[in-house]
């Protein structure tokens, strides 16, 4: 038993007391996995899968993540106007704010990138995006906390003919579609909304391409409950 804990010690899983010692930075690791199982489809056991991995890989995972991550932060960000993602040294350029190559009358509007991305592949929609960032009341939002009033700006400065509504068929996505209607009804801008092809419930990014497509050839008007 001596020479069990002898090389315990040596090993340095004991002290000279025969005390376990405290696992070194296992507060970070697990500050890591709680991290990473707050992203879209992990949980814990997903986590620790992962960060067991980046462990294992070090040199080739850990270090150029860290720098990617970090360059990441320090370089881009989030346009005020329209909300998609820009490098901090120039403004807006994504054919919506500043330089602008080709004119649209459309505007599609989304909740978060996801959205924004998944319609983009699809190729069914040529126009401007504006990207809210959210909907009102997920994760304690306000319709303060969302670029609304940029919206607003946007299709009374551009001349906009119509905004495509591309929220979620959730409550929260209804109730964000809802506000931005009245927020408009002073405009002589359409507003439609995505249609046939949107379940309830359903959330813009998982859908496949011919949803979205028949969601956008289907999309219906909307009318100001003050009509």
């Amino acid at each position: 038993m001596k020479k069990f804990q002898k090389l315990l010690v040596d090993l340095e899983f004991l002290d000279l007391n025969g005390h376990f010692k405290k696992m070194q930075n296992i507060n970070e690791i697990e500050d890591l996995i709680k991290l990473i199982s707050k992203l879209p489809g992990l949980g814990p056991k997903s986590a620790k899968r992962i960060v067991l991995k980046l462990i294992n890989n070090r040199e080739e995972l850990i270090k150029p993540m860290a720098k990617a991550l970090a360059e990441v932060y320090k370089n881009t960000s989030r346009c005020k106007i329209c909300g998609v993602l820009k490098p901090n040294s120039i403004e807006c350029n994504f054919n919506n704010c500043n330089v602008v190559e080709k004119k649209y009358d459309k505007i599609c509007v989304v909740e978060d990138l996801a959205d924004q991305w998944s319609i983009e592949s699809s190729n069914i929609f040529q126009g401007y995006f504006h990207i809210l960032g959210g909907t009102i009341s997920s994760a304690g939002l306000k319709k303060e906390d969302l670029l609304i009033s940029s919206l607003v700006q946007r299709v009374n400065k551009d001349k906009i003919d119509e905004v495509i509504l591309a929220t979620s068929a959730t409550v929260e996505g209804q109730t964000t579609a809802y506000y931005i209607q009245e927020s408009l009804k002073n405009s002589n801008t359409k507003v439609t909304r995505l249609a046939q092809g949107l379940p309830v419930g359903g959330e813009i990014e998982s859908l496949d391409d011919g949803t979205l497509f028949s969601a956008f050839k289907n999309r219906s008007s909307l009318k100001s409950t003050s009509d």
